[in-house]
């Protein structure tokens, strides 16, 4: 198993939340993921064996949001579910 935090942009309520651990939850070969909404991260634990890191980024892009591979800071973007 391989356990990664990934830097999620363009959340910023529940439903947000829920479009993605639903989405990338559902996926073969992840074992969970739980989103932190106030710090715009998502920790995906998976199995590295049956999915790979891209197509678990490319499922979260898909949904609507974007991927920061180096978050310094937040900056207020909109929420992209619903405004």
């Amino acid at each position: 198993m391989s356990k990664v935090i990934l830097n999620v942009e363009g959340m910023s309520c529940g439903a947000c939340v829920n479009k993605v651990e639903e989405s990338v939850g559902q996926l073969n070969g992840v074992e969970s993921v739980k989103v932190q909404l106030p710090a715009g991260k998502a920790d995906v634990t998976f199995n590295d064996s049956t999915i790979n890191l891209d197509d678990i980024k490319v499922v979260i892009q898909n949904t609507g949001y974007e991927i920061k591979e180096n978050a310094d800071k937040e900056d207020g973007s909109a929420c992209s579910c619903c405004g």
